[in-house]
C-alpha cells in the first residue's frame, strides 16, 4: 500500500515512538490535507498536541470499537496485530499496515524488485550483520543507507536516495515487507530461535512471520545460514539461494574466513567477538556477492568496523573487575553465546527481565557443563531461571544468587568475583517493565559499572553515507 492510497480514507496512526513519528512526518509531507488520528498513551498526547496540527486528532483508547472505525491503521512495530482488539477490527475490514511496508510500496521497481535493497533479519545478529554490510559497502565506495530496526525508520528516509540500502527488520516488520508486493533484491536470515512469543502468540507464528521475508516477499536472492536446521529445510520458491556457513560458500575455520577452498583473511584481530559474530561476517560476504560486489576484496576492511553498543560491549575494568554490556541479549541462546565468548574467564552472568514465555530448559541444561562462576537472576523472571537451573541439576561450585533489581545484581556479582573476573550483563530477556528498552537497561548498567552512559550508546553510521 502506497502512502498516496491513504488519501480520503479514515486513517489512524497507532503508536508514537520513533516509527510512529516517522510515519506521521512521511504521510503529512505527501498528504498535507489528510485528516489523521493518533492512538497513543496519555503520556504521548501532550507531545502530539504540541505539533498544533488541526488535522491531527488524538485518542488514548485503542479498543476494538475504536480500531474498527478506521479504514487503515498504520501501526508501530511494537504493537501486535494479533491482539484481540486488532483481530476484531481486522475481521470488520480495518487494514493494518506498517511503516516498512509503506516504504517498500513506494520504491521505484524493475520487475517487482526494489533495486539495491538488502533486508536482514534473524533472531540473533541482525543488527551487527546490517551495520557490517553497510560498513563494507561504504569502504567500497557505495553510497549506502543504514536504516530500519537498527535505529532509523525507513520512512524517515522516504525521499532520500542511495545506491544500496542495508535494512534491519525485526520479526514485527518482516510481514509488513512481505505484504507490500515489492520484492527485496536480497534478504538475509542469520538464524532462528524462539523469541517474541508474547507479540506473535506462538512459536510457529513467530517462525512464519520471520520467514515471510523469504516465503512471501520472494527476494531475488535469499542468503541463508546452512547451519540452521529450519533454514536448511526452507522452501525458498523462485528465489536464488546463497548459503553461508557451508564449505562451498563463505565459512569460518577457526579465525580464518574462507570462500569455498580459498582462505581469504584472518579475522583474529577483527572487532567481532565470538563465533556467532564471525558467522555474521559470512552472511555479509554472501550478501555482497549476491549484490555483484567483490566480497573478497572488501573483506580486509572488517578491521575498521566499529562495533555496535549494547552488544558484548566492553565498558572497562575497575578494581580488577571487567564489565561487559550485552543488554541486547533477549533470548537464552544469546546469553549462552555471550558466555561462550568469555569461556575460561571468571564470569558472573546477570540474567532475567520480562518473561515472554520462552523455554529456558536448554540454557539450564547447558549450565551443567559451561556454567559461570556465579549466575545472578534479576527479579521474578531471574528467580524462575535460577529454579530452572536447579531443576536441571545444579552445576557444582556455581553460586546461584537472586537479585531484586539491576543495582543489586551488579553488587552481588562484584562481591562474588572478589576483584578478579567479568561482570557480564547478558540477560536473555527483554527489559520491559523495569526499563523502556534494552538501551536504557544498558545505559543503567554502564553507570553502575562506572562508565559514562552518554558515551557508550551511539550507533555508528546510521543514515546515508
Amino acid at each position: 500500500m502506497h502512502i498516496s492510497s491513504l488519501e480520503g480514507r479514515a486513517v489512524a496512526l497507532w503508536g508514537w515512538g520513533r516509527e510512529g513519528r516517522a510515519a506521521y512526518a512521511a504521510i503529512r509531507a505527501q498528504l498535507p490535507a489528510q485528516p489523521l488520528t493518533l492512538l497513543c498513551t496519555d503520556a504521548e498526547l501532550a507531545e502530539a498536541a504540541a505539533l498544533s496540527d488541526p488535522l491531527l486528532a488524538c485518542a488514548a483508547v485503542a479498543d476494538a470499537v475504536t480500531l474498527s472505525g478506521f479504514d487503515i491503521i498504520v501501526r508501530s512495530p511494537g504493537i501486535s496485530p494479533y491482539g484481540d482488539a486488532a483481530r476484531a477490527a481486522a475481521a470488520r475490514g480495518t487494514r493494518f499496515v506498517g511503516g516498512s511496508g509503506l516504504w517498500f510500496a513506494g520504491r521505484a521497481v524493475a520487475g517487482g524488485v526494489a533495486a539495491g535493497t538488502v533486508c536482514v533479519t534473524g533472531t540473533k545478529g541482525k543488527s551487527t550483520t546490517t551495520a557490517l554490510l553497510a560498513h563494507l559497502l561504504r569502504t567500497g565506495g557505495v553510497r549506502t543507507a543504514l536504516c530500519g530496526n537498527i535505529g532509523l525508520p525507513l520512512l524517515a528516509l522516504v525521499d532520500a536516495a542511495a545506491d544500496a540500502w542495508a535494512i534491519e527488520l525485526s520479526s514485527y516488520q518482516t510481514r509488513d515487507v512481505a505484504d507490500s508486493d515489492v520484492r527485496p533484491e536480497v534478504a538475509v536470515v542469520t538464524n532462528l530461535f524462539p523469541e517474541h512469543l508474547d507479540w506473535h502468540g506462538s512459536e510457529q507464528r513467530y517462525v512464519d512471520d520471520k520467514l515471510s521475508l523469504i516465503t512471501v516477499a520472494r527476494p531475488r536472492v535469499a542468503v541463508l545460514n546452512a547451519a540452521d536446521p529450519r533454514l536448511a529445510a526452507l522452501d525458498t520458491g523462485d528465489s536464488e539461494v546463497r548459503w553461508f556457513n557451508r564449505d562451498d560458500g563463505w565459512h569460518m575455520r577457526g579465525t580464518w574466513l574462507w570462500r569455498g577452498p580459498v582462505n581469504v583473511v584472518d579475522t583474529a584481530a577483527a572487532p567481532l567477538p565470538g563465533a556467532h559474530n564471525r558467522g555474521n561476517l559470512c552472511a555479509v560476504m554472501s550478501a555482497l556477492e549476491a549484490m555483484g560486489h567483490d566480497a573478497a576484496a572488501l573483506a580486509p576492511s572488517v578491521a575498521s568496523f566499529r562495533p555496535l553498543p549494547h552488544r558484548l560491549q566492553a565498558l572497562g575494568t575497575r578494581d580488577g573487575v571487567a564489565y561487559v554490556n550485552d543488554s541486547i541479549s533477549t533470548t537464552p541462546y544469546a546469553a549462552l553465546a555471550a558466555l561462550g565468548v568469555h569461556a575460561g574467564a571468571r564470569v558472573a552472568l546477570l540474567v532475567g527481565g520480562h518473561d515472554r514465555g520462552v523455554d529456558w530448559l536448554d540454557f539450564a541444561q547447558a549450565m551443567r557443563t559451561s556454567a559461570p562462576l556465579a549466575l545472578v537472576g534479576i527479579g521474578l523472571h531471574g528467580a524462575a531461571i535460577l529454579s530452572a537451573v536447579r531443576d536441571a541439576g545444579p552445576p557444582p561450585n556455581v553460586a546461584l544468587m537472586a537479585a531484586t533489581d539491576l543495582p543489586h545484581a551488579v553488587s552481588l556479582a562484584r562481591d562474588a568475583l572478589a576483584g578478579d573476573g567479568v561482570v557480564l550483563l547478558s540477560p536473555g530477556a527483554p527489559s520491559f517493565g523495569a526499563y523502556r528498552d534494552y538501551t536504557e537497561r544498558g545505559r543503567h548498567f554502564a553507570a553502575l559499572a562506572g562508565a559514562d552512559p552518554d558515551a557508550i550508546g551511539a550507533i555508528p553510521g546510521l543514515g546515508i553515507a
